[in-house]
């Protein structure tokens, strides 16, 4: 049944704004401005707008704050919050709305100004009930104890780990828009500040301010659009726990399962990916996605990564716009995968252009390895 929905619908049109520090701005702000940038890239006005996605950190109703802001008038409405992985999952939902003609022009959208606005992290209102009494430090303990359970088990290294985040500075420094572009070592990782063992300073993702915009339609109408129109080929979602201690398991997440159903959907294997956004809010992400989305087997994900395998000039591929480690990442990440794929399967991404890019995969993160959501991309020759 779902894969009735392979090539129905496709990204026409993406935007960012923000990007980096943007003072005097808030979140809404530069989300219109990520969202008018998208809309000329596809062609289309905001009146052309009827269906709305989208998610924050910022505003309670997120979604009917957006249509004021924006002066929209949707028929269609999704403001389910997942955390980072809202926009990846928001592709699913966008492509079911469109055909089931529900909408003809899909928005996905997100903003926040979290370096602007306070220079930290602010953890959410909702925390786990169990956990707190033990006085976590949000986000970096969840993901701490990820790693510190994968290198226990598996004997992964913090220098495996330092592969993922030297690998993002590699490729952000071909990006011109990335926030941190200066050369990164294994040793500059290693040797920075500890933040929550075993991970450092350059094991944490950045915090920046930030929007994107991307734009979907039905595959009939994009053709019709000014850019080569990127196609969705299958998308998939899991969820099985909110609190990171009531995971069955630290070193296996719900991607396993995301992955294996945005895989069928498609009618590809791991090895038909040409190029991989995965959210990387710390370095251990990358080694659990590309395990649990079949990239290598479980427990291998320190050694495969090892030797600039994901870097620039690797065999795959990875963050190639400098992932959430060293691109931006303005507290929920995932719009700026579907981003970045697409300007890799356009053929616009510049210096960090893949060859004859025709496959993206794009992973989204939610929370504390609470949500995943994975969505496959291609050019009309991938359909």
């Amino acid at each position: 049944m779902t894969s009735r929905l392979r090539g129905k619908a496709a990204i026409v049109g993406v935007g960012t704004a923000g990007l980096g520090e943007a003072p005097g701005f808030n979140a809404m702000d530069i989300q219109a401005l990520a969202v008018h940038e998208a809309l000329e890239d596809a062609g289309l006005k905001l009146s052309d707008v009827d269906g709305l996605f989208t998610a924050n950190m910022s505003h309670t109703f997120p979604a009917i704050s957006t249509i004021e802001y924006l002066g929209l008038k949707p028929r269609w409405i999704d403001g389910t919050n997942t955390g980072g992985s809202s926009f990846v999952a928001d592709t699913l939902s966008a492509t079911m709305a469109l055909e089931a003609g529900l909408c003809d022009v899909a928005l996905i959208c997100y903003g926040a100004t979290l370096r602007s606005d306070a220079g930290r992290m602010t953890p959410a209102a909702e925390q786990p009930t169990y956990e707190i009494p033990h006085k976590p430090r949000y986000p970096m303990t969840a993901y701490a104890m990820a790693a510190a359970t994968h290198m226990a088990r598996f004997g992964t290294t913090r220098e495996q780990l330092a592969e993922v985040a030297v690998a993002a500075r590699a490729w952000a420094r071909m990006n011109p828009e990335a926030f941190e572009r200066d050369p990164l070592t294994i040793e500059d990782v290693l040797s920075s500040r500890m933040v929550m063992e075993p991970l450092s300073l350059r094991d944490c993702c950045l915090l920046t301010d930030g929007a994107g915009a991307v734009v979907m339609t039905r595959a009939d109408r994009a053709r019709d659009l000014p850019n080569k129109p990127v196609y969705f080929l299958g998308g998939g979602i899991a969820s099985y726990n909110r609190a990171v201690s009531e995971m069955p398991d630290l070193t296996t997440t719900a991607a396993r399962d995301s992955g294996a159903r945005a895989f069928a959907m498609a009618g590809l294997k791991p090895e038909d990916m040409n190029v991989l956004q995965l959210y990387d809010a710390f370095t251990i992400n990358v080694i659990l996605f590309l395990e649990d989305l079949g990239f290598c087997p479980k427990g291998e994900g320190g050694a495969f990564v090892s030797g600039g395998r994901i870097a620039p000039g690797g065999a795959l591929p990875v963050n190639t716009n400098g992932g959430g480690l060293s691109f931006c990442h303005p507290g929920m990440y995932g719009v700026f995968t579907l981003i970045e794929a697409t300007r890799q399967l356009r053929g616009t991404a510049g210096e960090r252009q893949i060859t004859n890019a025709e496959t993206a995969l794009c992973h989204g993160n939610g929370i504390t390895l609470s949500h995943q959501a994975t969505a496959i991309f291609g050019t009309e020759a991938a359909l």
